[in-house]
């Protein structure tokens, strides 16, 4: 599809100083912008958003990208409209533009009772390896939904995925994994802290697992995630959304403290951490500093032929930049995800630098570098 080139213009910050001691202030302000990004720096830091999904041969998001300054790491899920179509979609657009798209591929478990599941799947991973596959994502449907011959839900530690693993782990192949949910995922409706997880669940009852209590809980969840990452130490591991620990910095600490091989990226749980900045900023901030080599920004935004190509970018483009507003700024912010202003966490240059770009270099090795 032809597209027209978009342009979005950022409004100049307009700074009023005022001065008693004129040189002071200068001092103080030159300081700052040394220390810190402001909303102007935006387009001009090189960035990655970690965690798409392109669906369609539509390049709209890749032009807003290349304008922005980011690069895109796009993943195949096991969903629609199925996993051989995004594959395809990903390698299109990476040909197309091989310093800005990069694509992690998945792998399904249909036959996984049967015993040959695990080398046809190696296989599978491998061509798709050599298409240029740089990463693996594991779905929540490992835990959710599989089921062995008894009829037992399957987890993520279960024996039989470590000759995959294993297999991973020699190729130097990093895992993206959604292994469970939010914890609103265990809640009623009207309990939930995101409105996004009340309208995700309402839309998707089959995940909503309140309504599920024979599934395996959120604590069996985790914990399985933890068993196979303790079984598999070489194994690089980032945690999709926040690893599903977003409703707490704490837990989610303890976490990456007890597992040195799992990082974590923001995708669809950055609201999560502007909730919690609302209520204790310092400690949100703080947890930012300490673990800083262990986030990775992501949105999970999802581009397919849905709506008009200009409507898609106009709003990544917007959310893209709220994001950087929250993480870079200490602008006064709201979410339409809940009622309340936050302030944004001011992170300075170096921790920002990370997130958005040295992290995701660095657990997904074969990221194309501009």
């Amino acid at each position: 599809m032809l597209i027209k080139k978009h342009k979005y213009l950022l409004c100049p910050l307009l700074l009023l100083i005022c001065s008693c001691g004129g040189q002071t202030t200068n001092q103080e302000t030159t300081a700052d912008t040394a220390t810190y990004y402001t909303t102007a720096d935006y387009a001009a830091v090189r960035k990655i958003d970690a965690h798409v999904h392109i669906r369609t041969t539509d390049t709209t998001l890749v032009h807003i990208a290349r304008e922005d300054n980011f690069r895109l790491l796009t993943i195949v899920v096991d969903e629609e409209p199925g996993m051989e179509a995004q594959e395809q979609f990903a390698i299109q657009q990476k040909t197309q533009f091989p310093q800005y798209v990069s694509f992690a591929t998945t792998f399904s478990v249909d036959g996984w009772n049967n015993r040959d599941w695990s080398s046809k799947t190696i296989d599978k991973l491998k061509m798709s390896i050599d298409k240029g596959a740089i990463a693996v994502k594991i779905y929540k449907n490992i835990g959710m939904d599989l089921k062995d011959t008894k009829g037992h839900f399957v987890m993520i530690d279960n024996p039989r995925f470590d000759e995959v693993l294993d297999f991973l782990t020699k190729a130097e192949i990093p895992v993206i994994g959604h292994l469970g949910e939010p914890k609103d995922c265990w809640l009623p409706l009207d309990q939930m802290q995101m409105n996004s997880n009340r309208k995700y669940y309402t839309r998707h009852p089959e995940y909503h697992m309140f309504a599920h209590p024979d599934h395996p809980s959120y604590e069996e969840q985790m914990a399985a995630r933890d068993h196979m990452l303790e079984k598999h130490p070489g194994l690089r591991f980032v945690g999709a959304h926040l690893g599903s620990l977003e409703w707490n910095t704490d837990t989610l600490a303890m976490h990456l403290d007890k597992l040195p091989n799992m990082a974590v990226d923001m995708a669809a749980r950055i609201s999560d951490l502007q909730f919690l900045a609302m209520k204790d900023w310092q400690k949100v901030h703080d947890f930012f500093i300490r673990y800083q080599d262990r986030l990775l920004y992501g949105t999970d935004r999802i581009t397919d032929d849905s709506k008009p190509s200009a409507e898609a970018g106009k709003f990544i483009h917007e959310a893209w930049l709220r994001d950087w507003a929250f993480l870079a700024t200490g602008d006064t912010l709201h979410s339409s995800s809940f009622e309340g202003k936050f302030t944004g966490l001011k992170l300075p240059k170096s921790v920002i630098d990370k997130i958005y770009r040295k992290n995701a270099e660095a657990w997904f090795k074969g990221l194309n570098i501009q």
